[in-house]
């Protein structure tokens, strides 16, 4: 379909009759709209956008999106991002109904701009570090942590790799980047209250669907909720997650600080604690770390020798020389990037890699 033509205007259907509901040409809703908007309603200690935001590289503000919101586009159309969706949040390979890191960014997401958007703080800010918060981790779960770590000075950690590694070449602003780097609790405060927000959002959003994903997988049974949180909570996702919110909002408003009452803070460290107990550090899970572990460490030895193998080959990594640091950072950063199934099946095809051995869920895929 070309389109339905009126008066040298295009429209989408032949009956469209949609209005603004102005009849003469208006400047629009721009950025710079937006700006005073922000100075007006938000709170007090909440981040305002500002012309092209504190870039690395300095750049044009855009006439109809915020710097924020500019970086929040921007890392929904990066590589790092839609890779997530072939990532592990907690069951390597997931099937159809089992999140990936991609369902957890989204819902993080989701967490996080509802109380921004109740807080008075900025809403964009909040997407874009959410969506942007594990763009740093590599395949299989947190087991690539422990696999990149020895190549890696001061050890691989998803959060600062995201934001320096990962999304380096998006010039995100520097309060977007400061959040992605430091979402993880083990890290520094991030600066503004947006980026605490999304810290927040993390641990609610995976708390309670990772056990959602493994009641739904038999690895545990519903009976496996610790009563602490089912007697405050619920024993549903909907009502736990509303319950978490209400309670970071509402400490949120009375005091003044990203934080949550003791009671539903309580219940939080329960429910993650039970998870790690009976979920992360099952037996089955720990042997698949293994396993991650290895086949992760063969690749980067695998590239790190060979470093025109590399698809960036012949750019940034020309003139690189086997085993040298840089080619080692080069195979570090390919490593990665790379999916579940990608991973693994590389394993096989360019190291012989025993199918059998692969994680399960993984080695019937790679077989071909």
């Amino acid at each position: 379909m070309a389109g339905h033509g009126d008066e040298g205007i295009t429209f989408a259907h032949g009956d469209s009759h949609a209005t603004t509901g102005a009849d003469l040409p208006t400047p629009g809703f721009d950025r710079v709209a937006r700006e005073e908007l922000e100075r007006d309603l938000l709170a007090p200690g909440a981040t305002r956008a500002e012309g092209a935001g504190r870039r690395a590289r300095t750049e044009e503000p855009d006439p109809w999106r915020t710097c924020f919101e500019r970086d929040r586009d921007r890392i929904l159309h990066a590589p790092s991002f839609r890779r997530l969706a072939g990532k592990t949040q907690v069951f390597i390979f997931p099937d159809d109904h089992q999140r990936t890191r991609l369902t957890h960014a989204l819902e993080v997401t989701q967490v996080a701009a509802g109380v921004a958007r109740a807080c008075r703080l900025n809403v964009a800010l909040t997407e874009a570090i959410a969506l942007g918060h594990d763009c740093g981790h590599g395949p299989g779960g947190h087991a690539s942590e422990d696999a990149l770590s020895p190549y890696v000075g001061g050890g691989f950690d998803h959060a600062p790799w995201g934001a320096d590694v990962s999304l380096a070449s998006l010039n995100l602003c520097g309060e977007t980047l400061d959040g992605i780097r430091n979402h993880s609790w083990s890290r520094p405060a991030p600066s503004t209250p947006e980026g605490e927000v999304v810290s927040w959002a993390d641990r609610i959003a995976y708390v309670c669907h990772d056990f959602e994903d493994a009641v739904r997988s038999g690895i545990v049974t519903a009976a496996a909720l610790p009563d602490l949180v089912r007697e405050r909570c619920g024993d549903r996702r909907g009502r736990q997650l509303g319950t978490f919110i209400d309670a970071l909002v509402e400490t949120t408003l009375r005091t003044g600080r990203i934080g949550m009452a003791e009671d539903q803070a309580e219940a939080l460290a329960a429910f993650r604690a039970s998870n790690y107990e009976h979920i992360y550090l099952r037996p089955s899970s720990v042997a698949q770390g293994k396993s991650v572990i290895e086949v992760l460490q063969a690749l980067v030895e695998y590239f790190g020798d060979r470093p025109h193998l590399l698809p960036t080959a012949g750019l940034e990594d020309e003139g690189l020389t086997g085993g040298e640091p840089g080619a080692v950072h080069a195979a570090v950063a390919y490593v990665a990037g790379m999916t579940d199934r990608f991973a693994f099946s590389q394993a096989v095809a360019l190291l012989g890699w025993d199918p059998d051995k692969l994680p399960v869920g993984i080695g019937v895929t790679a077989r071909f």
